[in-house]
């Protein structure tokens, strides 16, 4: 039997820094002034949540970009849930503790120039120090739990992914997947713009590389390869999110995730 776990428990704890779950291709945002490094390891759950709820954290002069076809067909929402395995500043020193976990919220829109952008409305995250982030938006994870481990004994690895965060003020995300793992075709480096849904004239460019596994959609249909899955989200600011009708379309996993966030 070939195992390997990487397991991560901790008490308490708070809230992240910045970053992106879905890519585009790269624009003219080079020039910019780098802020920060990581490389990261991500599950992102593609959703589609009532409609008037969402409306309520979209700033004036966003409108929301959903996709009316391909894999993202129907997703106004993307919950992501991150591994930042180390984090580094532009001189190559760590960030805080060099590492942290969290999962945040964000949105698909337009941005009042028309442009395609990310919308960060919420997030947890296990890091004091990044309550409540750049994007003033994230709640500190009064608990939190990672978990991912790797089995290879029957012929094909099957990976499991325990994430457990939740607020002191009610707000939790949680989800359990276990999956066949495969290798997929590393993607082209893009730049995506994110947005504060709290601060619109705010945003951070996240330029990146990651290798993308759908493991099941509603829409385009792949092999499925998902053998267990759970989610749980709401309580608190994100009770009308997350009321029991929302449908989720897409279970990606994100291998890895390399990023650079540069700002004007």
């Amino acid at each position: 039997m070939l195992s390997a776990m990487i397991a991560r428990v901790q008490p308490s704890v708070a809230v992240v820094a910045t970053f992106a779950g879905v890519v585009g291709p790269a624009s003219g945002a080079r020039g910019q002034t780098p802020v920060e490094s990581s490389a990261e390891v991500r599950f992102q759950l593609d959703v589609h949540v009532p409609q008037a709820a969402l409306l309520a954290y979209v700033p004036a002069g966003f409108t929301l970009n959903v996709a009316a076809q391909g894999a993202a067909k129907d997703a106004n929402l993307r919950v992501v849930f991150i591994d930042r395995m180390t984090v580094h500043k532009p001189d190559g020193t760590p960030v805080g503790g060099g590492s942290s976990r969290l999962v945040y919220l964000v949105v698909p829109v337009r941005d009042p120039a028309g442009s395609n952008a990310q919308l960060v409305i919420g997030g947890l995250t296990d890091e004091p120090a990044d309550a409540p982030g750049p994007f003033g938006v994230y709640l500190p994870a009064a608990t939190h739990t990672v978990r991912r481990s790797v089995a290879g004994d029957t012929g094909a690895d099957v990976e499991s992914q325990d994430w457990t965060f939740r607020a002191a003020t009610g707000e939790f995300l949680e989800m359990h997947i276990a999956f066949v793992r495969a290798v997929r075709n590393r993607g082209r480096q893009a730049d995506v713009k994110f947005y504060s849904a709290r601060q619109p004239d705010f945003f951070q460019i996240s330029r990146q590389e990651q290798v993308l596994d759908i493991l099941r959609n509603v829409t385009t249909t792949p092999p499925d390869r998902v053998r267990e899955f759970s989610f749980r989200a709401g309580g608190g600011s994100y009770a009308a999110l997350f009321d029991g009708t929302e449908r989720l379309l897409s279970w990606d996993n994100i291998l890895w995730l390399s990023r650079t966030v540069l700002v004007p």
